[in-house]
């Protein structure tokens, strides 16, 4: 059975079993108003997995072979190697952690020791799985909208040993909606969702006034940006920074983009499913 605090999605045995294995910082120019000056940093070249503690690279490393284990059987990831994993998925994940870290401790009320964080369309577990692991003290939710993926976050969650970590499954359209998690988080992330749009109108709507949305993009998203700057602030937000990543692995640079929410987000949003995606604002 899903674990909510307000929905509860049931799962048979037999779906259960189904599932199992067989066996330089770029310059930005945000709006005119806005609470906080526009900040960019870098984050240098490192290994963010060296920085864990032993229990915590042992669960990353459990999560990777489970991961591995059931894409077997279902397309979690188009990664095949452990290793690529390792620098492909985890890496990226962790890195942006310290974006929301510094950006939490200078814009925002909360204590970055102790945020509820939200992963919209969190897939296999990433970046929100990996975030849980190096963040114990975060209360991180997952939210997923296929059956058979929240059937992997919710063995992956408790194979790893995560007691921080709740799997939600729904769109974030009509969850977005849902007075149990519309403005709930300090934070929200996605990674590899969709374009900063229609990510904006998934995300905003479940971040409270004073929190951030962050998403997780490649080197260059200034064009992606400039085209969500209209939809960013019609949802109550502003971009804050937008804070290149310099990668060690073979692909290259990326780019958390950080907005920080200053208004309620109106009513109307998010539309309906699937009206995002088709007439993003």
């Amino acid at each position: 059975m899903l674990v909510s605090r307000c929905v509860v999605v049931p799962f048979s045995l037999g779906t259960f079993f189904k599932h199992l294995p067989r066996s330089k910082p770029t310059p930005y120019n945000p709006y005119r108003t806005r609470p906080k000056p526009l900040t960019t940093t870098t984050i240098h070249c490192s290994s963010h997995f060296e920085t864990l503690d032993s229990r915590q690279k042992d669960q990353i490393h459990l999560y990777v072979d489970t991961l591995l284990e059931w894409n077997q059987r279902m397309n979690l990831t188009a990664v095949r190697e452990a290793n690529e994993v390792m620098e492909r998925h985890i890496e990226d994940s962790l890195a942006i952690i310290p974006p929301i870290k510094d950006s939490s401790l200078s814009h925002c009320s909360s204590p970055c020791q102790n945020l509820s964080l939200v992963d919209v369309g969190s897939g296999a577990g990433l970046p929100g799985l990996v975030l849980a692991v190096a963040c114990p003290e975060w209360k991180v939710t997952l939210m997923e909208s296929m059956n058979k993926r929240c059937v992997f976050l919710e063995h992956a969650v408790s194979h790893v040993g995560l007691s921080n970590v709740e799997v939600v499954r729904g769109r974030a359209e009509n969850l977005g909606q849902d007075v149990c998690f519309r403005e709930k988080y300090d934070v929200a992330v996605a990674r590899a969702v969709a374009e900063m749009r229609i990510l904006a109108e998934y995300c905003l709507p479940l971040v409270r006034v004073g929190g951030l949305f962050v998403a997780a993009k490649g080197h260059d998203p200034q064009t992606e940006v400039k085209n969500a700057e209209k939809a960013i602030q019609i949802l109550g937000a502003s971009v804050l920074q937008l804070c290149p990543v310099e990668s060690h692995s073979p692909y290259g640079q990326r780019t958390a983009i950080v907005c920080l929410k200053t208004s309620p987000t109106p009513k109307k949003y998010p539309r309906d499913p699937g009206t995002p995606v088709k007439v993003p604002l």
